[in-house]
């Protein structure tokens, strides 16, 4: 079950100024070290060091194949894709690389973590560790 805390939000964007918006909480940040220990405990066969070598792997297997243009699905989980944050041009022969401000990391839920069955499958809770004043 997902926790969630209240805030009141201090943006300046019009409209969210003062206005009260719920927050998912995230309690524990688990490393490739983390998660290859919680998968060798569900009994795979393999131990948690073999588990990290694959999981390092493939991470850098993702990165190679994210910079070279590539989308890389991975099934209930997530579509990995590059993207590009940029400054608008007016013509089509000002739009070059040189008006790029940023890259980014896209990660779009898929099969089971798709938005559709998070929306039906997912709990909240409020986390009472907090005071509104």
């Amino acid at each position: 079950m997902l926790r969630y805390q209240k805030y009141q939000s201090k943006s300046t964007l019009e409209g969210a100024n003062g206005k009260w918006f719920i927050r998912v909480v995230n309690d524990e940040m688990m490393d490739l070290n983390d998660l290859a220990k919680h998968m060798a405990k569900h009994n795979s066969g393999f131990s948690k060091g073999q588990i990290k070598g694959i999981l390092t792997d493939m991470v850098d297997c993702i990165k190679e194949l994210l910079i070279d243009g590539k989308t890389v699905k991975i099934e209930d989980l997530a579509i990995f894709s590059l993207g590009v944050s940029c400054k608008p041009s007016d013509t089509a022969n000002e739009a070059t690389p040189d008006k790029i401000r940023s890259y980014t990391f896209n990660a779009r839920g898929t099969g089971e973590l798709s938005a559709a069955e998070r929306k039906a499958a997912i709990r909240m809770k409020e986390d009472n560790k907090y005071s509104i004043d």
